[in-house]
């Protein structure tokens, strides 16, 4: 008996170790993944808001990689970070699991499968979708363009809270169309200490050195992890209830040195690292009240961060995704629809994606008194654990 419960305890700390392995490589794919995407969004909308959700875009390139061979495949796992197709199957269920346990706060991740209704997709595919995403699978006639872009879009509509709307368009339904990958996440927390709306005035934010806007300001004064850097200029923690989720700021010194953050945030060690370093002060938090929509054109993005063979209907290979149609298929569009908004009770934030599948015919010294005066553009990142969920930049505009 004795043997038994040692290896049982050698099984348990193996378990443990192999998890801790998948975590870490799927934690620094995320990183490096939304860092890379921040790049070429930021570039699409410079000098504007705008939010995006790199977190929900790992799950429908995972499941790609799946259902591909060859280069195409080599290019999906590079992306996401991860080695092999059970690694993908290990690592997504451990995590995904982890991040839906968070308190405190809702987060809802839904992912689907809609198949054009004269086929259906390749049964291990299926299965291994259904186990490692949890995707629900539905035949639908795509023929039917208007009435199916309506099931989609109810359904994006539904699991984001009505916050995303009109994500497929019936113009992108074609006789061509052989299916479509869905994701969709939502999250709304509310602040541990939340702000008093009869504090919030109206304050001048400056868009640029010339230029100022009015905005709703809100206002609170309590204790909150921070931390200052000369890279970065100021960082705050700001906890939701629960404690397990929060909304990191990242504000320049001056309008002068937003562009220059812009750019070491290009190594995401540097944001890691000053993670680190935040310690509980007692801050005067002045921040402005916002609200940002922003539609990413993915498959543009995509390639652009090196992936490219699954939208090239001469080199993709989709194999292993539709029975019986094992060449041809490429990814034709691919789109997301980002929402967040912050106000005096918390946050509220929401993504969804679409695949489209188509057939070739260190510190500054401290001030005794902390002030984090959010008046000048900024960087945000909604951070589920210590995975980044929704991510952007605020301009006023």
């Amino acid at each position: 008996m004795k043997i038994l419960i040692i290896l049982l305890l050698v099984a348990a700390a193996m378990a443990t170790d192999k998890e801790d392995r998948l975590e870490k490589l799927l934690y620094d794919g995320n990183s490096n993944f939304t860092t890379r995407m921040t790049i070429e969004v930021s570039k699409e909308n410079a000098g504007q808001s705008h939010v995006l959700s790199a977190f929900s875009v790992l799950t429908p390139l995972a499941q790609l990689a799946l259902a591909s061979v060859d280069e195409s495949h080599n290019q999906l796992c590079e992306t996401i970070g991860l080695p092999d197709d059970e690694s993908i199957k290990e690592a997504f269920p451990l995590v995904n699991s982890k991040v839906s346990r968070l308190k405190g706060i809702t987060l809802n991740m839904a992912s689907k499968i809609y198949v054009a209704d004269r086929y259906e997709l390749n049964g291990e595919f299926a299965e291994d979708t259904r186990t490692t995403f949890g995707s629900e699978i539905e035949s639908i006639n795509f023929l039917e363009s208007q009435k199916a872009a309506n099931v989609v879009n109810s359904w994006v509509e539904e699991h984001t809270n009505n916050r995303i709307k009109d994500l497929v368009s019936p113009d992108s339904l074609t006789a061509d169309t052989r299916g479509l990958l869905v994701n969709a996440i939502y999250f709304k927390g509310r602040w541990k200490d939340q702000f008093k709306k009869s504090l919030t005035y109206d304050a001048d934010f400056y868009v640029n050195t010339d230029d100022t806007k009015k905005v709703r300001m809100m206002s609170r004064t309590g204790d909150y992890k921070y931390a200052e850097s000369l890279e970065l200029g100021q960082v705050i923690q700001i906890p939701y209830e629960g404690d397990e989720t929060s909304m990191v700021f990242v504000l320049p010194r001056n309008i002068q040195h937003f562009n220059e953050v812009q750019e070491t945030l290009k190594d995401p060690s540097v944001f890691e690292k000053t993670m680190e370093t935040l310690y509980s002060a007692e801050v005067e938090v002045k921040l402005p009240r916002f609200k940002i929509e922003t539609t990413t054109d993915l498959k543009e993005v995509l390639i652009k961060m090196g992936l490219w063979q699954p939208f090239d209907p001469s080199y993709a290979k989709l194999t292993k995704l539709i029975k019986d149609l094992d060449s041809g298929l490429y990814i034709d569009s691919a789109k997301q629809k980002a929402f967040i908004e912050v106000n005096e009770e918390g946050a509220e934030a929401a993504a969804a994606n679409v695949f489209n599948f188509a057939y070739a015919t260190s510190f500054i010294s401290e001030p005794r008194v902390i002030r984090f005066t959010a008046d000048h553009p900024f960087f945000f990142y909604l951070r589920g654990g210590k995975y980044t969920l929704f991510n952007g930049a605020y301009y006023a505009s």
